[in-house]
């Protein structure tokens, strides 16, 4: 028994690492503003339960789907030939199984919300597919990226009101152009790879400098469309303070990454953005339930 317990618990270990689980705190967060907003308080256990579950199991079947995928590119490329499916650690058999179980869980899940959760479902799941294949063709693939994550907002929202409202798409347009931002600036480190690859974005096509610029237009431009959401929305002064935390956190994290300097871009992207996304849903959540107070 204990060795069949290690054996799990190894296997466990390998899965985590592959589908680099602690990436989920880019997009539960969001999820979890769609669902407050949507029910203005607290929603029901059964759906905070149920969307917790639907998004671990899309954000697994996403990466499981990327590293199997992108195997052969990642074996090739300095930066990531150090991955489990290079290394042989997992076979790709296993990353596709993996996937299909995830996404089966995910279904489940999205049928226990309601009958548009569920119609809504193959239209995120070919999000999730498409992307990692975008990179091959066009440099819009930063914004096919950014609309997997924000399948997490408005997949909460329609998780509490069965409906698809305008409100909920300020939401994914939020998070588009914030992921979009800080894809640009994670695909600064592999310009040399993407280009003798063949390989499309915006930092391969403009350079670092032009790279950079691109992703500071689309954060200013998140900012202002959670300016637009504040407004529209009619939230209070404790939302506004948290569209002005995110504010100055991504100018804080354009002020460490520089064109001849990208030493610190990991610092910008993993701990910058994971505080974007949880204190931005902090903030809401304060605002929120300080209106039913």
């Amino acid at each position: 028994m204990s060795g069949f317990l290690a054996r799990a618990a190894r296997m466990f270990i390998i899965f985590y690492e592959l589908v680099k689980f602690e990436h989920t705190i880019f997009a539960l967060p969001f999820a979890y503003i769609g669902v407050f907003i949507a029910a203005g308080g607290w929603p029901s256990g059964r759906i905070l339960l149920w969307v917790t579950v639907a998004m671990a199991a899309a954000r697994t079947a996403a990466m499981a789907l990327n590293r199997v995928i992108d195997r052969h590119l990642d074996a090739r490329n300095p930066r990531t030939r150090h991955r489990l499916l290079p290394r042989g650690v997992v076979s790709p058999r296993a990353g596709w199984a993996l996937a299909a179980a995830a996404t089966l869980v995910f279904v489940v899940a999205a049928a226990q919300l309601n009958a548009l959760a569920l119609k809504l479902l193959p239209l995120a799941l070919m999000i999730l597919t498409v992307y990692p294949y975008t990179k091959r063709f066009s440099w819009l693939s930063h914004f096919v990226l950014g609309s997997a994550l924000a399948c997490a907002p408005v997949g909460g929202w329609v998780a509490v009101t069965g409906e698809l409202p305008w409100q909920s798409l300020l939401l994914a347009a939020v998070v588009i152009l914030w992921v979009a931002g800080f894809d640009v600036i994670y695909a600064l480190q592999d310009i040399d790879f993407d280009r003798r690859e063949g390989l499309h974005s915006i930092p391969a096509r403009l350079g670092v400098a032009g790279g950079l610029r691109v992703a500071r237009w689309l954060h200013l431009f998140t900012v202002v469309v959670l300016f637009a959401t504040w407004w529209l929305l009619n939230f209070g002064t404790v939302f506004l303070a948290g569209v002005l935390f995110v504010a100055g956190l991504l100018l804080y994290e354009h002020s460490l990454v520089k064109a001849d300097n990208l030493e610190r871009l990991n610092l910008a992207f993993f701990v910058v953005n994971g505080a974007v996304s949880i204190l931005l849903f902090a903030f809401v959540l304060a605002d929120v339930l300080l209106k039913v107070a």
